[in-house]
């Protein structure tokens, strides 16, 4: 797959492409992300990108023009319908199932807005989907488009080094759409706290079915919203439910 990203600091992208478990994906082109800087292609001496709003105001306003030069090459190069990702306030939260449904397809060309925002044309004229990271506002679109090329990255196959470790990532399908459990490690005793027993056992239906109650009490505790959509999807069994209204 292919993400191409428009943004005024391609620096910003370097570091995080080469490391960590995830630069597999990239050096091998599993996910082939490809940075456009908007500047090379703004007009003038100053390669201006952005002016003041009309009707006034703060901040200043991202220009059409530049973008829609800079999508039409990106887009000459794809030669394909590839959709157009605005990182935006407005957006549909990013969420695990959004995560595996892009990580499923053939990619995307992702804007970085800057400043107080894009010219709105721009947004009705080319942009498909707006997608946001939560009800909070960052800089710039850079870190969340960050944030899903690693969420993409670690999905594909070969990337982590155990092939099952994101099967029990939080809010998988594998887990029922749970939180996952907590985890420990050696020594099996750290400032007076033990490891729990359950963990030491050598018993693998022991084990599984600690894990499992701690995801069901985590949830329930955290994110009470999810264990309710587990139930209505048939996800909790009879066991599960007798352990939880004992909470």
């Amino acid at each position: 797959m292919r993400f191409d990203v428009v943004t005024l600091f391609p620096e910003l992208f370097a570091p995080f492409l080469a490391a960590g478990v995830t630069r597999r994906a990239y050096e091998t082109k599993q996910v082939d992300v490809r940075l456009w800087n908007l500047r090379d292609f703004a007009e003038g001496n100053y390669r201006r990108v952005d002016d003041r709003p009309f009707g006034g105001g703060p901040g200043m306003v991202m220009l059409a023009e530049p973008l829609a030069r800079c999508l039409a090459a990106v887009k000459a190069e794809r030669a394909d319908a590839a959709p157009v990702v605005l990182f935006s306030p407005v957006g549909r939260k990013l969420d695990h199932a959004g995560v595996e449904a892009w990580s499923a397809g053939a990619g995307a060309i992702l804007v970085c807005g800057r400043y107080e925002g894009i010219d709105q044309r721009f947004i009705d004229t080319h942009v498909d989907v707006q997608l946001s990271l939560g009800d909070f506002v960052l800089s710039g679109g850079e870190i969340a488009a960050l944030a899903l090329l690693d969420a993409v990255a670690r999905l594909q196959p070969g990337v982590l080094n155990d092939a099952g470790s994101h099967q029990e990532d939080s809010f998988n399908p594998a887990l029922d759409g749970l939180l996952d459990c907590p985890h420990y490690t050696r020594p099996e005793e750290w400032n007076g706290q033990k490891v729990p027993e359950a963990l030491l056992s050598g018993h693998h239906a022991r084990i599984e079915a600690w894990r499992r109650q701690q995801r069901l009490a985590l949830t329930a505790r955290l994110r009470p919203e999810l264990v309710e959509a587990a139930r209505k999807a048939g996800r909790l069994t009879p066991l599960d439910e007798d352990f939880l209204s004992k909470l």
